[in-house]
């Protein structure tokens, strides 16, 4: 048995790394090392365990005299070997092992620093604000990071994850108050979603945030004991554990000196807050809250339609109601939006080719919801990119009439109104306040997807309800029905009892049940009991022995229903029952016991009772044998063909009455918890229930072969890839299609029952698909029945339908219903088949497959050629969206903003149990503070298409959305600066090609926009969404912004004026194709910034959305020479910050000195010079001449393999003061190098050890040495400066 020896101190943060590391471990594929999950011991080992001096914990002993492994880094990934993200030396595991060292060398160090001291536990040697300093520091590269990262690397928690946050436990516990953390907002939300992960819980419990106000009295005892209880004085080591090191009398005489002035502080800070408070000033998070944008808005009168005025000022930061405000109906008052636009009609040629994509059409009773969202911003991005690259552009709206909700968002509306069922009212009464109800709110999904931004032609807008839409569906009913396709049948279907209805299999939602289960169920005042098997026995006929055969079911109320028992034929318990019958308890009948190798000889006593009108499998067993099919329940679920008591009873109270009566007759055999599925209709929550019901059915064999043929031979694409391997099972093993609905809303089935009045024909029944003739209208109906029939019209009667259609076959029929089918049109004959056709993959065989089998069938032709498949959007920590768990986020919400009020007020508004609303204002308050702010349209589009990885879901995280809305900030920022560098007077060329007077930089831009456009087109075309938005991101961030324009501040001020004009021509150019990549991710703000730009041409055109889209043959500016420069500029700036960051030179602009390897260095590091100037804010900017010293007193880092950096220190810092820390800094490095090398060269290591572990202990010993001999230079030079 292995032990894992851990403190019991609750602040000892490597030992609760450990045990949350063994909970992983324990969820997941176990220890590194393949055994057993050690046992957790809350001691040091006892040393004659140990075969050496007592090792740090948390410790790990792999069984008794078997390898000891210790520290918090190495027993984790011990623990949780699956936490590295990846195998050693992969990308995942470097970034993984990059942050754990951050969290152990940086983290670790400042956390406690500035957690010790405001506990009362101080370091004297350290001064307050210098830890909170050292501590803000640290967090700054994890505030960065994490702005655009659920996690620190991947998409779930990793050992980095783990190490970082057990670091900053104490600060969050003891230091961190809210002002703080709103400060660091994105490390505040990460370390709030990792300890609320299960395996973090078990072991942290509820951590509760610092609020700012802990008196010391009310400090936990713990915290002034070490782990054994004794007691922390003078300098605190930083792991609880590790044996402190005597101190020097240098050492010594230092804490004196911090003693003193750590006294005179505390003096100077008394006497402040003795003194009153400044008047009107606020506190620095004040300051911080008046550089957030706020709420501007765009106040000028434009009536609907106008275009937009942009003369003024830009207002002084981005707001996206200011900036989204008046462009919309101006952009679809000009008819951008129209395939029409720009060419005489739509026939006419375009070399360019046509791209149509039709819109999934949304249900007309729903509202925007993220699914919504990620479809259309994936959609309009596409449709925006293939319209400005000049081809003739239609992405088709439409809604669809949703058949059951619709009718059931009626139906409770006419009760909640009228106090009317739509029985009393009648069909043609009811049908006309559907109608109505959909004049009045039908559009309400229209208006939302307009505020998307949604580039659609509204004038060809459809309905599936439409006359031209249900002229499409009569027609395709009536030819399937005419060539066999489409026929009766009596069938087992999903029937939902409160609909009174047959439902399909997507609105049946599966709840799984663990055992004895209470629900609630319509209709029924108390809760129905599922999750159990009930035993009964059948009494053998005939038996002189009072022989018995035992069954169970879940539905005991069916054995009403029974016609038979069945067994293996194989199972010898039953050999000799074969031929026999059971008697059935209430019936007048006898059941046979049959033999079938269906049944499962080792469920339960191997008999099963056989109820063919109320199973699936049952039913196909009945088929097998030659059974009779007797329902036992009505339309409404009440009993039907049984004896009293039972007759006409609802199916649960029968439940009851079956269970007493079987108990009476001493026939009950027991009852036991079963793990079951209770399918439930998600419109009305009701118990589905699988009914026998004569149907309308479409036979999909044939169609399924061409559907799975046409991918085979890639005249479909289905993206991604993945995907087709469903596509091709589902096809395979495909079941006929039931699209009977027994509703009033939706298209009427145009198929009537005949009846014929002449005694040589005898009468029909509904089943016999003979009696049935379909029409496009009723006179065609006559007409066939007379001539089918043999008979003269006027004996004909005709009953028409009442059923409707299932609303998928009307959604199947969308991408040709639309366009005029079955007449010609020239829209048809332009538009179809569509190029692409672009949704969810949960309705690839509810919606994809049957729009293919339809088009091949109808057409001759496929509907589209392309299929893309987006992911499911779940919630920052990957769970499905659900109401119940607080965690549904409306898209306008993400647009406006909303606080945590009002989401909870929108739960008042919402359909949950009581019960449930508490536990979903739990959830809003976990993920939603403060609630959601403003992030605005841009920012959430691109955020979604950001998210958009092929063939996973989607986690999303509105913190990472809030970041695109600091995006769109920074686009305002750097297009206000530019135009103010510009001038008004500014005349940029009519072409965007260089004039050949380019600087180095200019270049440098011009070949990192060539770059982004190459990406950006490849990634569209690839519908590798993340990597356009990536290199759109890159380019305006962090390389157009953080470089370029730094760079040109001292340009545009100088005297060079060909150089200035040069700089102001490039930056027009990135600023034009800029804007022009990002358009289709974010229509609104490049609209408006796009507008205040001057144009090349007066026959520009009017709006952005219609300009070309940058193409490499426009942009052909790759420049290998410029980018290998600037990359030496950058390295040398990196390594400049680096070394200011070191040595906290914030405020002075040292002097840099270049030392190269050759010549060639030399020139092009004097060519960057100016630029390293102004972008590391450095003085002097010089280059060595080959072999010369650098200046004394310089810090030195290594830029490149050719050039080292020499930064001027003399004289701007501390030497002994450094020398102090370098020299602390040194000996725990030493320490833990020492450590590494004794455990590595211990016995048994290489062959004990896993190979993870070892890989990851030699990189840590390397990181270490390196540290070393840094520090070891850093010392050497400080004590030159003595």
């Amino acid at each position: 048995m292995s032990i894992l020896y851990v403190s019991p101190h609750p602040d000892a943060f490597p030992s609760l790394r450990a045990l949350i590391a063994a909970r992983y471990g324990e969820a997941g594929e176990g220890p590194g090392w393949g055994g057993a999950h050690p046992r957790i011991c809350l001691q040091p080992p006892p040393t004659s365990r140990t075969p050496f001096p007592p090792p740090r914990l948390p410790a790990l002993e792999q069984g008794p005299g078997g390898l000891w492994v210790w520290g918090a880094t190495a027993v984790a990934q011990l623990l949780w070997p699956a936490g590295l993200g990846g195998p050693g030396g992969s990308r995942a595991a470097v970034l993984v092992q990059q942050w754990v060292s951050y969290a152990d060398t940086e983290l670790i160090p400042a956390a406690c620093g500035a957690a010790l001291p405001a506990l009362g536990l101080r370091n004297l040697a350290q001064d307050p604000q210098a830890v909170l300093g050292a501590l803000g520091r640290a967090l700054s590269p994890l505030e960065e990071w994490l702005r655009l990262h659920t996690y620190l690397a991947g998409e779930a928690p990793t050992l980095a994850d783990l190490a970082a946050i057990t670091a900053l436990l104490l600060p969050f516990r003891y230091v961190l108050d809210p002002p703080a953390r709103r400060i660091w907002n994105n490390v505040t939300r990460w370390f709030v979603t990792c300890v609320q992960q299960p395996e973090f819980r078990a072991v942290l419990g509820e951590v509760v945030l610092y609020s700012g106000a802990r008196p010391l009295s009310q400090q936990p005892e713990s915290l002034a004991q070490g782990p054994a209880g004794e007691e922390w004085e003078g300098e605190i080591s930083m792991g609880p554990e590790a044996p402190a090191l005597p101190k020097t009398a240098a050492q010594l005489k230092k804490e004196a000196k911090k003693r003193e002035k750590l006294e005179k502080f505390q003096q100077k800070q008394k006497i402040q807050q003795q003194q009153p408070p400044p008047g009107e000033k606020k506190p620095k998070p004040e300051k911080r809250e008046k550089r957030d944008p706020g709420v501007i808005t765009y106040d000028l009168p434009t009536p609907p339609g106008e275009k937009k005025d942009v003369s003024g000022p830009m207002p002084d930061s981005y707001s996206p109601r200011y900036v989204e405000a008046a462009w919309y109906p101006w952009w679809e008052q000009q008819g951008f939006f129209k395939p029409e636009y720009g060419r005489p009609n739509v026939s006419a040629a375009n070399p360019r080719g046509v791209f149509m994509m039709c819109i999934p059409p949304p249900n007309v009773t729903g509202s925007l919801h993220l699914g919504h969202a990620l479809t259309n911003a994936i959609q309009d991005s596409l449709t925006r990119w293939h319209r400005m690259r000049g081809e003739t552009t239609l992405w088709n709206p439409g809604c669809d009439h949703a058949g059951i909700a619709t009718q059931v968002v009626v139906e409770k509306k006419l009760w909640r109104e009228q106090g009317l069922s739509r029985h009393q009212l009648g069909r043609e009464a009811f049908l006309q306040e559907v109608w109505k109800w959909k004049e009045e709110k039908g559009d309400r999904i229209y208006h939302q997807l307009k505020k998307l931004g949604s580039s659609l032609d509204w004038d060809r807008a459809c309905f599936t309800m439409d006359p031209k839409l249900s002229a499409a569906v009569t027609e395709a009913f009536v030819r399937l029905h005419e060539e066999g396709v489409i026929y009766r049948s009596t069938r087992l279907v999903n029937w939902s009892c409160t609909l009174n209805s047959a439902i399909s299999d997507i609105e049946v939602d599966k709840k799984e049940l663990t055992g004895r289960t209470l629900l609630s169920v319509p209709g029924y005042k108390e809760k129905v009991e599922f999750g159990v098997l009930v035993s009964f026995a059948y009494k053998v006929q005939g038996s002189d022995s009072d022989e018995e055969v035992v069954v169970a079911t879940t539905r005991i109320e069916t054995m009403l229903g029974d016609v038979a028992v069945a067994v293996h034929p194989k199972d010898t318990r039953y050999q000799h029952l074969k031929g026999k019958n059971v008697i059935h308890p209430f019936l007048s009948r006898s059941l046979p016991i049959i033999f079938d190798e269906f049944v499962d000889m080792e469920f339960g006593t191997g008999a099963v009772k056989i109820t063919p009108a109320h199973d699936q499998n049952d039913y196909e067993v009945g088929q097998r044998h030659g059974l009779e099919a007797i329902s036992i329940m009505d339309a409404r679920g009440a009993l039907i063909n049984v004896p009293p008591p039972f007759l006409g009873l609802p199916r649960f109270e029968a439940r009851k009455a079956v269970l007493v009566a079987l108990k009476e007759r001493g026939l009950f055999r027991g009852i036991e918890d079963n793990p079951m599925v209770v399918p439930l209709c998600n419109r009305s929550k009701d118990v589905v229930e699988p009914l026998l019901r004569p149907q309308w059915y479409v036979h999909c064999g044939e169609m399924a072969q061409a559907a799975s043929a046409a991918v085979t031979r890639g005249d479909l694409h289905i993206l991604p890839e993945a995907h087709q391997r469903t596509w091709h099972a589902w096809m395979d093993n495909i079941r006929d299609w039931c699209i009977s609905r027994q509703l009033w809303w939706g298209h009427r089935i145009p198929a009537y029952f005949v009846t014929v009045n002449d005694p040589a024909v005898p009468p029909g029944e509904d089943p016999d698909g003979r009696y049935w003739v379909s029409g496009r209208n009723e006179a065609e109906a006559l007409e066939k029945a007379a001539k089918e029939f043999g008979v003269s019209p006027d004996k004909i009667s005709l009953q028409q339908d009442e059923d409707v259609l299932d609303t998928w076959f009307s959604s199947g029929l969308f991408p040709f219903s639309i366009l005029g089918w079955p007449n010609q049109s020239e829209d048809l004959s332009v538009f179809y088949p569509g190029t692409l056709l672009e949704t969810g993959h949960d309705i690839l065989f509810f919606w994809v497959a049957r729009m293919v089998m339809l088009g091949l069938k109808l057409t001759g032709r496929l509907p589209f050629r392309e299929v893309y498949l987006h992911a499911i959007v779940r919630d920052a920590h990957g769970r499905k969206m659900s109401k119940s768990l607080g965690n549904v986020i409306d898209p306008l919400d993400v647009i406006h903003g909303v606080s945590l009020q009002g989401l909870h007020d929108q739960l008042l508004n919402s359909n949950l149990d009581p019960s449930e609303v508490e536990k979903a204002k739990e959830g809003q308050k976990a993920d939603f503070p403060a609630g959601i702010p403003e992030c605005g349209t841009d920012a959430l589009r691109f955020g979604l298409c950001a998210y958009t990885s092929q063939g996973r879901d989607i986690n999303l995280d509105v913190n990472r959305i809030l970041g695109y809305r600091h995006f769109c900030n920074k686009l305002w920022n750097a297009t206000k600066f530019a135009l103010r560098g510009l001038g008004k007077d500014f005349v940029p060329s009519p072409t965007s090609q260089p004039g050949g007077h380019e600087s180095l930089v200019d270049r440098w831009i011009r070949s990192r926009l060539t770059e982004a456009v190459r990406l950006s087109n490849q990634g569209f075309q690839a519908y590798d969404f993340p990597a356009v938005t990536t290199a759109q991101y890159s380019f305006w961030l962090y390389e157009l912004c953080d470089v370029y324009l730094e760079c040109l501040k001292p340009i545009l001020n100088g005297v060079d004026q060909v150089a200035a004009e040069c700089a102001r021509q490039t930056l027009y150019t990135c600023l034009d194709v800029g804007l022009r990549l990002l358009s289709p991710f974010m229509p609104f703000v490049t609209e408006e910034l796009f507008q205040r730009l001057p144009r090349r041409t007066p026959q520009a055109p009017p709006s952005l959305c219609i300009t070309p889209y940058p193409e490499l043959s426009e942009c052909s500016w790759k420049d290998p020479e410029a980018e290998a420069a600037l990359e030496l500029a950058l390295s040398i700036t990196r390594a400049v910050r680096s070394l200011r960051a070191d040595y906290n030179l914030t405020r002075i602009r040292p002097d840099c000195f270049l030392e190269v390897a050759d010549e060639a260095t030399g020139v092009l590091a004097s060519a960057v010079s100016g630029y390293v100037q102004a972008l590391a804010s450095a003085g002097v900017v010089a280059v060595l001449a080959l072999g010369a010293p650098a200046p004394q007193g310089c810090a030195v880092a290594l830029a490149s393999d050719r050039c080292s950096i020499h930064l001027q220190l003399q004289g701007l810092v501390d030497p002994a003061r450094e020398l102090s820390k370098l020299q602390a800094k040194r000996v725990e490095a030493q320490r833990q190098a020492q450590r590494l090398r004794e455990r590595r060269a211990a016995s048994g290591y290489p062959v004990k050890v896993p190979l993870e572990v070892q890989e990851a202990d030699e990189a840590k010993l390397q990181q270490t040495e390196a540290e070393l001999r840094k520090v070891d230079e850093a010392i050497a030079l400080f004590q030159k400066m003595l």
